[in-house]
């Protein structure tokens, strides 16, 4: 079976997409928590990850003698083993059009990622007011999120961002946990695509586990000093 080792389910968007892509597509996997302790070289966190990979970071992919990590090499691997899934949309342009925006989110959105950690057992409000009011890239990130989700929504009718749920949905699932979090401003029609990826099973499945953690990392939350 395969095995896709994972941080803490409250703080790890990157972890968050592949486990949300298998879950949501129905493919068997054996989940591996590895839970943030620190980042450092002799951390139990890098030390049994580095017995995995080289790169000792969360997500990787264990299929048998194949070893796979990043999150965007990963969803790259199921789609391929997995055609049946469709995790990739089936007409060509969307497709290309998909692997274009799930590359963006790999690469970008770095101020919205920064200064908006996923949290998602938090409700921030005051903290996202803060950070709007302060941080122009913020808002810039988000306005792309606007303006990209709009077009997408628009093109393809919902209830996903391609129709139908797709690598690109599960790419942006922690983004929609970072909007509710901090209470970012956005759009009601922005507002509800979020709601939707909130109530998909594999996200809402995901969700739980992160409620059920009850686990404060203080070092991925310098905005407070407890949980809860």
């Amino acid at each position: 079976m395969l095995q896709l080792y994972i941080g803490n389910k409250n703080y790890s968007s990157w972890s968050m997409r592949p486990w949300v892509l298998l879950r949501q597509a129905g493919i068997a996997f054996e989940e591996v928590p590895v839970r943030f302790d620190s980042f450092d070289a002799n951390s139990q966190f890098k030390r049994q990850l580095k017995a995995v990979t080289p790169v000792a970071k969360v997500p990787v992919l264990v299929d048998g003698d194949i070893t796979v990590w990043d999150s965007l090499a990963i969803a790259e691997y199921l789609a391929e083993q997995y055609p049946d899934k469709h995790l990739w949309p089936q007409d060509k342009a969307a497709r290309a059009r998909a692997r274009s925006v799930v590359a963006e989110m790999h690469s970008g959105f770095g101020a919205l990622r920064s200064h908006c950690g996923m949290n998602i057992e938090a409700r921030l409000p005051e903290v996202g007011e803060i950070v709007w009011r302060d941080q122009p890239a913020v808002r810039a990130d988000v306005q792309r999120l606007v303006d990209m989700w709009s077009e997408l929504l628009d093109q393809h009718g919902g209830p996903m961002l391609f129709g139908q749920f797709s690598i690109a949905d599960a790419f942006y699932a922690p983004v929609c946990m970072r909007l509710a979090t901090f209470a970012l401003p956005v759009p009601e029609h922005i507002t509800a695509y979020v709601q939707r990826v909130q109530q998909l099973p594999g996200v809402k499945a995901w969700i739980d586990g992160a409620l059920a953690e009850q686990d404060f990392v203080p070092f991925d939350e310098p905005y407070r000093a407890r949980r809860g």
